[in-house]
């Protein structure tokens, strides 16, 4: 009797695995490669950051003007819902995926079922770390990292005090802009303190907070984003201390910051570019055409005029 219940056991769970893959009959894309009958699936970390906002608007805007459908899902920065949404999408029969990971490990497996049902996947601003991604399209972290450490040194010369708030552990931007970062300020700054506060501005002021208290001569903050970089200028403002603050991103409440005198500077990306490219890699895989494996989008340094 024991065997035969655990043999039934096996069986629903196979029955239900598989169909949590596959999506029903009715939902499985067309493949037609006409632009009209293609749906694509859109799953953005967060939209509690303007960054990534702009990355949607750029998807929607450029998939409008294709007369492409777009499907929208928000992870809300939380790595298990950003694997069920895209689980959700698959199952509405979506034709390609455009994912913008919260963390380059945990959505493998579902790129990896992407990959089994033959869906391309095509990733922005962040990677994954195993599957098959048709492209990756996002700006060159690993540059912008360096380029904000040749800039502290620029203004403030070598052997500078310098504080790193660094992103989501486990993202690739946080990875690759602390790679290309340290490649300059292993050399030539003094990286005292460096902590996560995983691209949020309420930790970015938190952390900043605390990372003052045990290293009140430091002299500037490399923020892997705008978001932490604006929190630290909180939480500096608050101290009285005069510390340069580099961001990365570009968004809008940055730029505004820099031209008020408070963030010296912020390595700007064009997310809605990025979202845009995306697109039209998606389009072309869907219609066989060949892609790029890294479509990088330019990055610039925007410092007060």
């Amino acid at each position: 009797m024991k065997k035969i219940t655990l043999l039934l056991m096996s069986l629903m769970l196979v029955f239900i695995t598989g169909c949590s893959l596959e999506p029903p009959e009715w939902a499985k894309p067309k493949r037609s490669g006409n632009i009209e009958d293609m749906k694509i699936g859109l799953s953005i970390s967060t939209l509690n950051n303007p960054f990534f906002v702009s990355l949607k608007d750029g998807v929607v805007e450029e998939a409008a003007k294709q007369g492409i459908e777009v499907v929208v899902v928000d992870a809300q920065n939380d790595s298990a819902k950003q694997s069920n949404d895209v689980d959700d999408l698959i199952q509405q029969g979506v034709d390609a995926l455009l994912i913008n990971p919260t963390d380059s490990s945990a959505i493998s497996t579902v790129v990896q079922t992407a990959n089994s049902l033959d869906i391309p996947v095509v990733t922005l601003d962040r990677s994954a770390d195993k599957g098959e991604v048709a492209a990756l399209v996002a700006s060159d972290n690993v540059k912008g990292g360096q380029m904000a450490a040749e800039f502290i040194v620029e203004q403030l010369g070598k052997d500078a005090k310098v504080i790193e708030l660094e992103g989501v552990p486990g993202a690739s931007a946080t990875r690759e802009r602390g790679k290309g970062f340290h490649v300059i300020a292993d050399e030539q700054l003094n990286v005292v303190a460096k902590q996560a506060a995983d691209f949020d501005r309420t930790k970015g002021l938190t952390v900043t907070e605390n990372l003052l208290q045990g290293n009140p001569d430091a002299k500037a903050i490399f923020a892997h984003n705008d978001e932490m970089a604006l929190g630290a200028i909180e939480a500096i403002q608050s101290s009285g201390k005069d510390i340069m603050v580099i961001g990365f991103d570009g968004n809008e409440d940055a730029l505004k910051s820099i031209e008020a005198g408070n963030m010296t500077a912020t390595v700007a990306q064009q997310p809605e570019l990025i979202g845009q490219l995306a697109v039209q890699a998606a389009k072309d895989v869907l219609q066989g055409k060949e892609v790029e494996k890294n479509i990088a989008a330019p990055l610039k340094m925007v410092v007060k005029e």
